[in-house]
């Protein structure tokens, strides 16, 4: 079976039973990329389910293909925005851990609309946390770390935490890059607190708006960019 799960309707629960399987443990990180970490997690942690969420297909497909090479049957990967992935998607308060790390920060400020974390995202996030479960979140962006704080800073529903210690062996392909440039990187975590439980009202936004996570740095604009815009997504 592949670890590609089709994606028919953004607003529907998926076609993938494990993520919806409450005696078992999720994971979840937002712009996997090629899956370096989350398919490390996953190999070392058979009784927890991982999700990756990633835009680019290139990027799925190499997930894929590591999860067939390796044998994992609890890593799963969905070629969708993370905005609707939280919003529509995911279990009501099952995760015990969502990653976020190096997210395009969308430095120029005619793009900022484009930026993942908001009150819209913070709303999903909190809505799929377990409680007591934590987002951890990476950067090389200063301005954007900064950003970040502020909101979660805002956000009662949330409590900052001490971020995870990862070793080379958990840093993702671009992390491995940053620092082998020595950029210097900046991580924080919260965790979510009990609030509050209203639904989550039908997201009305205009697709220009959207958040985009991580589809593209701007340091490299290679074969990915072009097939990304070829998908016209």
């Amino acid at each position: 079976m592949s670890a590609v799960i089709p994606v028919v309707d953004p607003t529907k629960p998926l076609e993938c039973p494990a993520l919806y399987d409450l005696s078992r443990p999720l994971e979840v990180e937002v712009g996997c990329g090629r899956g370096r970490f989350l398919t490390g997690r996953a190999a070392r942690m058979p009784d927890c389910e991982f999700l990756g969420v990633e835009r680019m297909k290139e990027r799925v497909n190499v997930f894929a293909s590591k999860c067939r090479r390796l044998g994992l049957a609890n890593a799963h990967v969905l070629r969708l925005e993370a905005l609707y992935t939280f919003h529509y998607l995911l279990p009501a308060h099952h995760a015990r851990r969502v990653y976020v790390f190096f997210p395009d920060p969308w430095p120029k400020r005619k793009h900022h609309s484009h930026r993942l974390f908001g009150p819209l995202f913070l709303n999903a996030l909190w809505k799929r946390l377990e409680i007591g479960g934590r987002l951890e979140f990476a950067t090389d962006h200063e301005e954007y770390y900064h950003v970040v704080e502020e909101c979660f800073a805002a956000d009662a529903r949330f409590r900052r935490v001490e971020p995870m210690e990862r070793g080379p062996e958990e840093w993702t392909e671009f992390e491995t890059m940053f620092r082998g440039q020595g950029l210097p990187i900046h991580a924080a975590a919260w965790e979510a607190l009990e609030s509050d439980d209203a639904p989550l009202a039908p997201l009305t936004i205009a697709p220009e708006d959207e958040p985009r996570e991580g589809v593209v740095r701007r340091e490299s604009r290679g074969k990915e960019w072009r097939e990304e815009h070829a998908d016209g997504d």
